[in-house]
């Protein structure tokens, strides 16, 4: 015990072994919805939603690991929510890639963001970027999944040409309303691991009204032995020839390259905005983490650690078979009870690995029951709208396009690059254009050059 208090320095941030413990269990059901819907939602790509489950898992162990064991600090990472939307429906569905060019370019994605966090680009990133179009990209993405959940049970019915009203006639409409008002209420009170909670008992609900047919348990389909079948047949194929190999002799560079760089701008202000907002109230960083993040080079600081394991982490996680691992703002439940250090971390890592267990009775969930986590979730992230200034037309112009293009067009590269393309047009019409970073004018410009293309097709 006394090797563990050491390691972690328990008593330098004031805390003890049963309060990191109860903060490692609080986090990871706080966040453990997303082994549910992450692999239901990659499934739509192609991918063997088993296959994704132990990904997902694997991927969080790895992440939350270094977060705890490297980093020292008391976050969880897993595949994010957004980014796993961008995935399937961005890139894969509507771009035209296949989902293992797709794990490439998460693996591209991580492998520069590393290079980015060890070199002083991180910097000049962080200076680069509007803060109004980085709380855009967040707002943006959840109306974006919000949206998602209620298109994947059929809320919005398109049958005229246009959006409208489901009839309410489908029971799968009718479970995913029973789960979204069970999912507000948990939350309103205040219930830990309320997502989790729902989407249980929004599956045990669909027994008797026919949706869940729970006689498929124990069939070969949901055996352990196909599941890791399913995790051995996409295990490391973004790195052969069906992923890395045919993306770039499939696919035009310029293409490709909007895509990582929405990737990557999207993973790394997720996972700093998160350290910011969760770590400056509860003191786990300090104002000298927050200057080297914004001036330095190098793996200095904690918060600088936290971001490289968050780098890694999605580097493995496309190699594994899953979209990019970034740090869950749940992570701030576990701190709230009092986790300070990486001790937290490793419990949550532990239950992740614990969840394989649960391999056979993943297919068990219904849409019904995930959709309702998807919609709650985009509430939460439909926060950031706060933090915009919108009675500032100079700010209003670009966020506005920012996240009506990002929820439209099923893109957040596209609302990227209108945002950015909008963001250059207001300094310049405003006579401050030098005010605009080099990296926002290039990026825009291949964005441009992208749409050209398209255009030209």
């Amino acid at each position: 015990m006394r090797k563990i208090e050491n390691f972690f320095k328990l008593k330098e941030h004031n805390t003890t072994f049963s309060t990191e413990v109860l903060a490692g269990v609080t986090t990871f059901f706080t966040m453990a919805y997303v082994l549910f819907v992450h692999p239901q939602m990659l499934a739509e790509t192609g991918l063997p939603r088993n296959g994704v489950y132990i990904a997902t898992i694997l991927s969080a162990v790895i992440g939350t690991l270094m977060m705890g064991l490297y980093a020292n600090i008391p976050y969880a990472q897993a595949p994010g929510m957004g980014l796993n939307a961008f995935f399937t429906y961005t890139v894969v569905i509507i771009g035209g890639f296949t989902p293992y060019e797709a794990l490439a370019m998460v693996f591209v994605c991580g492998v520069i963001n590393m290079i980015i966090t060890v070199t002083s680009i991180r910097k000049q990133l962080v200076k680069a970027i509007p803060e109004t179009l980085q709380q855009a990209i967040g707002a943006g993405i959840g109306l974006f999944i919000a949206y998602i959940g209620l298109l994947n049970v059929g809320f919005i019915n398109f049958s005229a040409g246009v959006p409208s009203l489901t009839n309410f006639q489908d029971p799968n409409v009718l479970l995913a309303i029973i789960g979204i008002a069970i999912t507000l209420i948990l939350m309103l009170k205040k219930v830990k691991g309320a997502i989790l909670i729902s989407i249980i008992v929004t599956t045990i609900i669909g027994i008797p009204m026919g949706i869940v047919d729970i006689s498929s348990i124990g069939s070969g389909a949901d055996s352990y032995g196909t599941v890791f079948a399913d995790f051995k047949s996409i295990f490391g194929v973004a790195l052969g020839k069906e992923g890395i190999v045919s993306l770039f002799t499939n696919h035009d560079i310029f293409k490709v390259i909007p895509i990582i760089f929405a990737f990557s701008l999207t993973d790394t202000f997720d996972t700093i905005g998160t350290f910011i907002g969760t770590g400056r109230r509860s003191g786990i960083f300090t104002d000298e983490d927050e200057k080297a993040m914004e001036t330095g080079s190098g793996l200095n600081s904690k918060m600088e650690r936290g971001l490289f394991a968050d780098m890694v982490a999605t580097t493995a996680g496309s190699i594994l078979g899953t979209s990019n691992v970034t740090t869950f703002v749940e992570s701030s439940a576990g701190i709230g009870v009092g986790g300070r250090t990486g001790l937290t971390s490793v419990v949550t890592a532990i239950l992740f690995l614990l969840s394989i267990v649960a391999a056979p009775v993943i297919g068990l969930i219904p849409s019904a029951a995930t959709a309702p986590a998807l919609i709650v979730v985009g509430i939460l992230m439909a926060g950031s709208f706060a933090d915009i200034e919108w009675t500032n037309f100079e700010d209003a112009i670009p966020a506005f396009f920012t996240v009506l293009m990002t929820v439209l067009t099923y893109s957040i590269s596209n609302g990227l690059a209108f945002g950015f393309i909008s963001y250059i047009l207001v300094k310049v019409t405003t006579g401050k254009a030098k005010e605009v970073h080099p990296i926002v004018y290039g990026s825009t410009l291949l964005f441009v050059i992208n749409f050209v293309i398209v255009a030209l097709g």
